[in-house]
């Protein structure tokens, strides 16, 4: 069975990651299998190690529904250029539909172009669905193609299966494929942090993600405020990811954006500083979950399962977010998760954990062994391939 696997990163996002880990694990005796990503990246060479073909196609069109309605006016006017500038991607892609069996389209920012390939030259199709998209009429319209250009979707929990189906207006059927996470041997090496700063802090708790208003970042600022003032400066941050700030954001915030500064200039301003180590862009995230006691994922949009999340309890690391879904972050045995945000539950939260080891080792110990449960390469993978093999049978 050959199948051809679309990727819109290059190992920089946990879609491209997750495909990666069910690819490595598939019979491919059985199954011969390609992946196109959108861009370069550390994949490719994961990929190459693996025996699986890849390539680079920067020009793979590419969109997805936003929260506001104007910036959705503008991501898809932009496309529309995109979309015919990407003319010389679509004829290589047609080009190569004769040789394969099916296609994933392992993101639903790839909807339109599963669109278009169901009018041009149809061809069995899969799509794996990451995210929780937006509720909109960009939304509305963004569901109905993929439920209706798709022969199967892949949901990774049954959240974002029932938001598709919202915003489509009817039931969206699905399988639910969770990610499939594997512990790095990279997690030996922990992250070398500056030594004033782990000297003072006898409990890190470590973020892992590019700043985003709705990822919540800036919320780590206010727990770091409360923790100070209740005499808790031993307990520290390490921020990976990028901290840019974007103007448009409220209050202090978008002030210190206008100025150029970043996340790092807003805890600075807040007397909190000295509370974090900002890292910047991390290629090997491992090596942070190896340096911190506990992961924190202060997300605005209540969706405790993230890839972030998955790999900080593979890691063995207890996790703390906001959300109700407790497949994997749950209270009192993987971690703390908060039906919604209460930055002064969470500071007493927190310290209970800074202080009693036995706790946050015995909360490692389950989180290692939710993901193993759910998580499983083996046998994630094989019910990917009993996916693909029913879809190419069946269509």
């Amino acid at each position: 069975m050959r199948v051809l696997c679309l990727d819109i990163e290059g190992g920089f996002g946990g879609s491209s990651r997750s495909l990666f880990f069910s690819l490595k694990h598939l019979d491919r005796s059985k199954i011969d299998v390609s992946a196109w990503c959108k861009r370069d990246g550390p994949i490719q060479q994961l990929y190459e190690e693996a025996g699986i073909k890849s390539g680079v196609y920067p020009d793979m069109p590419k969109v997805s529904g936003l929260p506001r309605t104007s910036r959705n006016v503008v991501m898809f006017g932009l496309f529309a250029v995109d979309w015919l500038m990407a003319k010389g991607f679509r004829d290589a892609f047609y080009d190569a539909l004769d040789g394969v069996d099916l296609v994933h389209f392992n993101h639903e920012a790839l909807f339109w172009l599963a669109r278009d390939m169901k009018r041009r030259k149809p061809k069995p199709a899969a799509m794996h669905i990451r995210t929780n998209i937006w509720r909109n009429i960009f939304a509305k319209h963004q569901s109905r193609i993929v439920a209706e250009n798709t022969d199967a979707r892949i949901f990774i929990t049954e959240n974002e299966r029932e938001t598709m189906s919202r915003n489509a207006g009817f039931p969206v059927d699905g399988d639910i494929l969770h990610n499939i996470v594997e512990p790095s041997p990279l997690g030996t090496l922990p992250w070398e942090l500056d030594d004033s700063f782990a000297h003072r802090k006898s409990f890190l708790v470590g973020c892992l993600s590019n700043y985003a208003w709705l990822r919540g970042t800036d919320r780590l600022i206010d727990l770091a405020v409360l923790l100070k003032k209740a005499g808790r400066d031993d307990i520290g941050f390490v921020v990976a990811g990028n901290v840019n700030l974007t103007r448009s954001l409220p209050g202090l915030l978008g002030r210190i954006a206008r100025q150029g500064g970043g996340l790092d200039e807003y805890a600075r301003q807040c007397g909190v500083a000295d509370m974090f180590t900002f890292t910047g862009h991390v290629s090997e995230p491992e090596r942070i979950l190896a340096a911190v006691d506990a992961v924190i994922k202060p997300t605005r949009e209540a969706n405790p399962w993230g890839r972030d999340i998955l790999e900080a309890m593979a890691a063995g690391k207890p996790v703390i977010s906001v959300g109700r879904y407790d497949r994997f972050v749950e209270t009192g045995a993987t971690g703390i998760l908060q039906p919604h945000w209460d930055v002064g539950a969470l500071v007493d939260a927190m310290a209970q954990l800074a202080d009693n080891e036995k706790e946050t080792e015995r909360m490692a110990s389950l989180a290692k062994d939710r993901v193993a449960e759910y998580c499983d390469g083996p046998t994630q993978s094989e019910k990917l391939e009993a996916i693909w093999r029913r879809v190419a049978e069946t269509s």
